[in-house]
């Protein structure tokens, strides 16, 4: 009992070793058999499974599928006896449609043939050609040159040779396993996949471009990370995606206002670090501009980089800058440059003989629109001044600099209400600004930070929380590379969101 069950597993093993053999080795390609050659014996009883278990694979495959009686088998060597009606079956099917299945019954019934070899030449004594040959066209292919040809009256309709006509291609599909071959292959045919279809391949440059993989992204900059070269943490991603917002490239120059008419509120720090951070992000063509009518301090919070120039020598040069051959070099010199923002800065007049009227504003602004593709404006105390009110008319983005302390959001709120009534442009412009809130040591009043946040919330794009920074509360010269970290990127992120509104109000039309 033991021995024939081992022995039908070994049966069953060789069976489907001989399947895969079957499917991965290429099929050959078709050459005529030599006519001498002899008959193969018959298969041994492994080789019969091995056809039963290609039979329940491929059921159509007549190389597998052993001849039923009374059905014609064109590849196998058998042949079948004369004078049966086996014969006449037989050589109606193989005849191609050469003779018709009466004629060839007729034949056959009264003229008992040698037996015939369909691969060679024919046992009787005649030297004509084989089946095979094409000398004779009118012949039938499967049948002797010798048989009586077919009246066509008795033939029929011709039907098309099988041998003549090309083939048709079959769809190429993946190789189905057998149950047998199944229990040894669950997995299906190691390394068997079917054929994916071929893409059409276009040269047009767009889908070209769009096929290209995306770049990766670059390994962290800083921490554990950065040592490790791993992908970034999720804040210095956000801090990656700010600084390619600041970046953006805008269609003209743009203008952004700074403004709170309460002194001390810190619009000066807020445009200064609003500047450095675009400056760095964008990589220049950023410049700062103290426009306060009499004297403001921005001078007081830069770095002294060249000749003491203000506003009023640049006023007074103005003939000569205007000039068509004016190049950024010349406007350079009545400014001073930040190194460690990547921004210039133009300071206000040091002294009282002299008021920035709105016509000076307005030959200021061309020349610097000029030559710089970001205007950030630091205003005054008074909202009357006609300077001040020509920066509101140019802006592009209103960032409202508050404290949270009752005075210095007063004074913010009132400005509001004022702007809220001055037409559809003022309106759009509160509804694009940014409050940014700089608070100093003890600056912070919970309760008016409890009632105002809403409000500035509701009426602004968005608030950014300004730490306290010991730097900036020193009131000297504001140094970026001396603010600390969560500073830094507060102030990327103000220029992130003043970027977002400014985009808004170039793509929306007036």
């Amino acid at each position: 009992m033991t021995d024939s069950h081992n022995s039908g597993q070994h049966k069953d093993r060789e069976a489907a070793a001989a399947e895969v053999r079957r499917m991965w080795q290429p099929t050959p390609s078709w050459s005529q058999p030599d006519p001498g050659a002899q008959a193969e014996p018959e298969a041994t009883e492994p080789a019969e499974e091995n056809q039963d278990a290609l039979a329940q694979e491929f059921p159509g495959d007549s190389w597998s599928k052993p001849s039923q009686p009374g059905q014609a088998t064109p590849y196998s060597n058998s042949q079948p006896e004369a004078g049966t009606p086996s014969s006449a079956g037989a050589g109606s099917g193989s005849g191609a449609g050469a003779h018709s299945a009466g004629t060839a019954g007729a034949h056959s019934a009264s003229t008992p043939e040698p037996e015939t070899n369909p691969w060679g030449s024919s046992k009787a004594s005649s030297g004509e050609a084989s089946s095979w040959s094409i000398a004779n066209p009118g012949s039938a292919s499967g049948a002797p040159t010798g048989a009586p040809a077919a009246t066509p009256a008795a033939a029929g309709p011709p039907a098309a040779d099988p041998w003549t006509q090309p083939a048709e291609q079959p769809e190429q599909q993946a190789p189905q396993l057998s149950p047998t071959a199944q229990q040894f292959f669950p997995q299906g045919i190691p390394n068997q996949h079917p054929q994916q279809p071929q893409r059409e391949v276009s040269y047009r440059a767009e889908e070209l471009m769009q096929a290209l993989p995306l770049p990766r992204e670059a390994p962290a900059e800083r921490g554990v990370r950065s040592v490790l070269r791993l992908r970034p943490g999720s804040s210095e991603r956000v801090e990656r995606i700010a600084r390619a917002t600041a970046a953006t490239a805008f269609r003209r120059p743009v203008t952004i206002t700074v403004a709170n008419p309460k002194g001390g509120s810190g619009k000066t720090p807020t445009t200064l670090l609003l500047a450095g951070a675009l400056g760095q992000a964008r990589g220049g063509g950023v410049v700062a501009w103290d426009n306060n009518e009499l004297r403001g301090n921005m001078h007081l919070r830069t770095h002294d980089t060249n000749a003491r120039s203000t506003v009023t020598d640049l006023l007074q040069a103005m003939p000569m800058l205007t000039q068509p051959d004016a190049r950024l070099g010349d406007v350079a010199a009545y400014l001073r440059h930040q190194v460690a923002g990547q921004y210039d800065v133009l300071t206000s007049a040091t002294t009282t003989y002299s008021q920035i009227e709105a016509k000076d504003f307005d030959q200021i602004h061309r020349l610097l629109s000029r030559f710089y593709k970001v205007l950030v404006i630091d205003t005054g105390n008074n909202e009357g001044s006609s300077n001040w009110r020509e920066a509101m008319k140019a802006s592009d983005a209103l960032v409202i600099p508050i404290k949270w302390k009752s005075l210095s959001c007063a004074a913010a709120v009132q400005m509001l209400e004022e702007l809220d009534h001055q037409g559809p442009e003022a309106q759009r412009l509160i509804r694009r600004a940014v409050i940014a809130v700089s608070n100093g040591p003890g600056d912070v009043n919970k309760e008016v930070e409890k009632q105002l946040r809403p409000y500035f919330e509701s009426r602004a794009a968005a608030v950014v929380d300004i730490p306290t920074d010991p730097h900036i509360a020193a009131e000297g010269a504001l140094d970026h590379s001396a603010l600390q970290p969560s500073t830094r990127r507060a102030g990327l992120e103000l220029a992130a969101k003043v970027a977002e509104q400014i985009t808004i109000a170039l793509n929306v039309p007036r």
